[in-house]
């Protein structure tokens, strides 16, 4: 019977390592948030840069590889953020021009940042290949079962990030077979809720566990809420990444503004996630190096009054107390009506030797 094939749960993307016992890595979703205008989608990768995000990510589609130029209710959003607003129209406005994308992602290794992005067809595969070279690929939750594209992505042979928002579980594992068996060795699975903005009640953490272990893969968060709960959650259950969609001003009318932080609310999200992680630790029980350096601040047993040699040890003459100088009080039992081998002086720790 054939070994099950042992899938990564660690590896690396340029200096980061995404995955096993590392802080979760922090990606700033730019999407349409430029609003237009490149000096804004720069400034953003410089916002993303100070606010201690680790990545930033691009989408890479134009209107018409996503969807079709028809005015009919069908190609109509209806409620939330974007109510009444036709797919074509909403895209067109949404897009990050294909000629940006060297810029972005040169101006990102300047910062430090890896840069990577979301194709949502197979020509935006290719471009990115030939133009922007990606250290790594997302797969939007919304193309979970668009299989030529997890195929043409997978045939690069580069990890990839995939959310599984709107997924059923049968599709999630029909993707992550498709990826596999197409070259990706190196795999993250994202909970997500596929609306804009999200409610936290709608994310189902505990279901971090369950992709952990069923596809044997690390996990992570794509997060549209504008709070810190559900990210930090997800961190405690054993996230290692982390994206939210970043804005420079939410009252400006970027398209996804409304369910993005802004620059000093990233920030605030990167300190929050980078502390409970320090502080998760290791699965062991016993003191903390903080708690051994106190240790000595616990009881111990001492001589309450003076003993003359031979006297015999009780409650009227020892006494537990701080600090820990002296017989563990676990012993007190064990020397009540022991006899001192020598004179003892109020004050002093008791010792193994000063009994028999």
């Amino acid at each position: 019977m054939a070994r099950p094939v042992a899938w990564p749960t660690s590896f690396r993307v340029g200096r980061a390592t995404i995955g096993g016992s590392r802080s979760p890595f922090l990606i700033a979703e730019l999407s349409g948030n430029h609003r237009g205008r490149i000096d804004e989608a720069l400034r953003l990768v410089d916002a993303a840069a100070e606010s201690g995000a680790d990545a930033v990510k691009l989408q890479t589609y134009t209107p018409d590889t996503i969807t079709l130029p028809v005015r009919t209710a069908r190609f109509r959003v209806g409620k939330g953020l974007w109510d009444g607003r036709y797919l074509h129209d909403l895209y067109a406005e949404a897009t990050t021009p294909w000629e940006w994308h060297a810029s972005i992602a040169a101006h990102a290794r300047k910062r430090g940042l890896v840069c990577f992005s979301t194709p949502f067809d197979e020509t935006a595969v290719d471009f990115l290949e030939r133009e922007m070279r990606p250290p790594l690929y997302k797969i939007a939750s919304f193309e979970v079962n668009h299989l030529p594209l997890l195929r043409h992505v997978a045939a690069t042979r580069k990890p990839v990030i995939m959310s599984t928002g709107m997924a059923t579980e049968p599709e999630i594992a029909v993707a992550v077979r498709t990826l596999r068996a197409g070259g990706c060795a190196a795999l993250v699975l994202l909970k997500c809720v596929s609306s804009y903005p999200a409610r936290p009640e709608d994310f189902n953490l505990r279901a971090l566990r369950r992709l952990a272990t069923r596809f044997r893969t690390p996990v992570g968060l794509s997060d549209h809420t504008v709070t810190d709960e559900v990210a930090l959650g997800s961190v405690a259950l054993g996230a290692c990444v982390i994206e939210k969609h970043l804005v420079l001003d939410r009252a400006a009318g970027a398209v996804d503004g409304g369910f993005s932080l802004e620059p000093a609310e990233f920030a605030r999200l990167a300190r929050s996630v980078r502390t409970l992680h320090a502080a998760l630790g290791e699965p062991r029980l016993g003191p903390t190096r903080q708690d051994r350096a106190q240790r000595r601040f616990r009881r111990s047993i001492f001589v309450s009054s003076d003993i003359a040699r031979g006297g015999r040890l009780d409650a009227t003459n020892l006494k537990i107390v701080r600090p820990a100088d002296g017989l563990d009080p676990a012993r007190w039992d064990e020397v009540l009506g022991k006899t001192a081998r020598r004179d003892l002086r109020a004050g002093t720790p008791l010792r193994p030797s000063d009994f028999s």
